[in-house]
């Protein structure tokens, strides 16, 4: 069996959500979503845990953690994602306020992580199958050519509380991705899922997979991503742009430099997009306590 990281995505600053929450409670145990993240890996097999944080993340929850990994026994390292990280040398970034955007925060990994891992947000709750299913492609499909992706229904993954963006899979006769269209305008209408393009509503099926941030990689990937945010960085790009992580994931697609398998991921996924969506997400995990699929407190 391989060594298997999970990369929590941890750096971004929440500004519907209005909060931190990356690190915000659910329930009374105070756990944040992360933590079921961190759990769900663990019961899978994966033994090393890397968290990508801004400056903002208070020292009391990096201790908080730190104590968990030492009373569970995991390998825990924490990375900054600097605006700074792996930023070709000329360039100025004092002005700067925004992270770089998702495949910046893989990228800031490249030097503590070694072995095939999966890629997540802290803030969606993916379900410990998919951790499961993540776990026998790393020991059975992951290489340095070929990654996977757990994709999930997009009915499974509109907010109430307003639009939510997600990129929609198109996929070859194997299952393996051929394009990631990124919508931001996604939501409930009537009795049909729609977003907007072109000043037009386009519906979509209930059933067609969207991409959730769930990656397995193989850290052959930080070689292109390397190469790739030299080109963005150089490209000029405008004050609040972002190198995102689906981007570059389709140029090595597209340059034949790697394949991802996209599978439907058995699991419920749960977010919070918007402060609204917590109580929905705190219904899920208390029914799936009384379910015994967790523990009331995850760490005792």
């Amino acid at each position: 069996m391989s060594s298997k990281t999970l990369l929590i995505l941890a750096g971004g600053l929440g500004s519907r959500y209005k909060g931190l929450k990356q690190i915000d409670g659910i329930l009374d145990n105070g756990s944040p979503i992360l933590e079921y993240s961190i759990y769900d890996a663990l019961e899978a097999g994966f033994s090393k845990v890397v968290v990508i944080v801004n400056r903002l993340i208070p020292q009391s929850y990096i201790e908080r953690l730190n104590t968990i990994s030492g009373k569970v026994h995991f390998e825990l390292q924490w990375v900054y994602q600097e605006t700074d990280c792996f930023l070709p040398s000329g360039f100025d970034v004092s002005h700067r306020q925004k992270p770089w955007g998702t495949g910046h925060a893989v990228l800031c990994a490249k030097n503590v992580v070694n072995e095939p891992f999966v890629m997540v947000n802290a803030d969606d709750f993916y379900g410990k199958e998919a951790y499961q299913l993540a776990a026998k492609e790393i020991d059975l499909h992951i290489s340095g050519s070929q990654f996977g992706m757990a994709a999930y229904p997009v009915e499974s993954t509109l907010s109430g509380n307003g639009n939510v963006a997600r990129g929609i899979c198109a996929t070859d006769n194997d299952s393996f991705l051929i394009k990631i269209e990124e919508q931001t305008s996604i939501r409930k209408s009537g009795n049909s899922i729609v977003y907007t393009a072109n000043g037009k509503d386009m519906e979509i099926a209930p059933d067609t997979l969207v991409s959730m941030n769930f990656f397995i990689f193989h850290p052959h990937i930080f070689d292109a991503l390397d190469a790739y945010f030299n080109d963005f960085i150089h490209s000029g790009p405008e004050p609040s742009q972002e190198f995102y992580i689906p981007s570059a994931v389709q140029r090595m697609i597209d340059e034949k430099k790697a394949k991802v398998l996209v599978k439907t991921s058995p699991s419920q996924w749960m977010g919070v997009t918007y402060a609204d969506d917590k109580s929905s997400i705190k219904d899920f995990l208390t029914s799936e306590i009384k379910k015994n699929r967790y523990p009331e407190d995850l760490w005792n």
